[in-house]
């Protein structure tokens, strides 16, 4: 790690970048923060939690841990952000919902699966318009933020590991520069986990909200079995989203067909969400690959790191996010 350090902390003739974080409080974004606090990595000026309004409380107590043990001894700025309530907007009509990339049943009884617009909304578009904000775009009355003048740019550091360097993507924006620092010096998913290890930092998650469609048996299990109050909430949720978002049935464009949180399209609480006696594999409808639907969560839900893959369209939805 020696010599990476060094190539990263080289003078520039540039003046300096604002140094953000797209903190998750998972392993590899974790693992970033530490670095930066203990000077493995240049120092951060802030990091940005976009909260969706429905984490996992592991998630909540990983942050709750960094920031307290972590950020403020290091003297580095935890935000926390927040567009919405996504469990509460997608069960209230008079609220706008980005689409959860549910599991659906057409009515012809082929599988689907609605498009991805939970990331974007709760998560990327209040981290960029943070970042615009620290770069001294207008913050307007209604608490807009305007555009960033074309010269200035910040560093937006996202937790990808080695192992999983094909979920790197560029932030689609010239003002803020996703760069993967985990990339550079070489660390896999199992390298950032042991530097978490011994800083007496073992118990994260992969970063999702407690209903996200994206959830493995295992998780869910843990759900269930640990954490009743949460497990709950999300049979409930997945009950009351059967027929698609609120707003979009009070206005009278209802799901054709039924939304599941579980790809096995049965209700959460009578899904086979326990431990097979033998492993199996499901094929995630829509993905691109095969991925395993028992262990751990298949990739989470980070910004600009959430899974790919082409959702298939469900038969007759145009548009449900309205």
């Amino acid at each position: 790690m020696t010599t990476e350090h060094h190539r990263l902390n080289a003078p520039s003739a540039t003046p300096p970048r604002i140094q953000a974080l797209s903190l998750g409080a998972g392993v590899q974004s974790s693992a970033l923060l530490l670095m930066s606090a203990h000077g493995l990595l240049p120092r951060l000026d802030y990091a940005a939690f976009a909260d969706t309004g429905w984490e996992r409380p592991e998630t909540y107590a990983a942050l709750d841990w960094l920031e307290n043990e972590v950020a403020k001894p290091a003297g580095i700025e935890i935000v926390r952000l927040r567009a919405g309530d996504i469990r509460r907007d997608a069960l209230d009509p008079n609220s706008r919902f980005s689409t959860m990339p549910m599991f659906i049943r057409n009515p012809n009884g082929s599988k689907g699966m609605l498009r991805r617009q939970c990331t974007s909304t709760y998560k990327i578009k209040i981290l960029l318009a943070e970042a615009r904000r620290r770069l001294g775009a207008e913050v307007f009355d209604d608490g807009r933020i305007g555009r960033v003048k074309r010269s200035l740019s910040l560093s937006m550091w996202v937790g990808i590991s080695s192992d999983e360097f094909h979920r790197a993507k560029d932030s689609g924006v010239k003002y803020a520069v996703n760069e993967f620092p985990l990339l550079q010096l070489g660390l896999t998913r199992a390298d950032t986990q042991a530097y978490l290890d011994q800083h007496g930092f073992a118990a994260v998650s992969k970063s999702a909200c407690v209903g996200c469609p994206y959830t493995s048996n295992a998780g869910w299990r843990n759900l269930r079995d640990n954490h009743p109050v949460q497990w709950d909430e999300a049979v409930e949720f997945d009950r009351a989203i059967r027929a698609g978002n609120a707003r979009a049935n009070a206005n009278g464009r209802p799901l054709l067909g039924q939304a599941f949180l579980h790809p096995s399209l049965l209700p959460l609480d009578q899904a086979p969400i326990d431990a097979p006696p033998k492993r199996r594999h499901l094929r995630l409808v829509g993905a691109d690959e095969a991925v395993d639907w028992e262990d751990g969560d298949p990739d989470g839900c980070s910004p600009w790191a959430c899974r790919t893959g082409r959702p298939e369209q469900p038969a007759g939805i145009s548009e449900v996010a309205a």
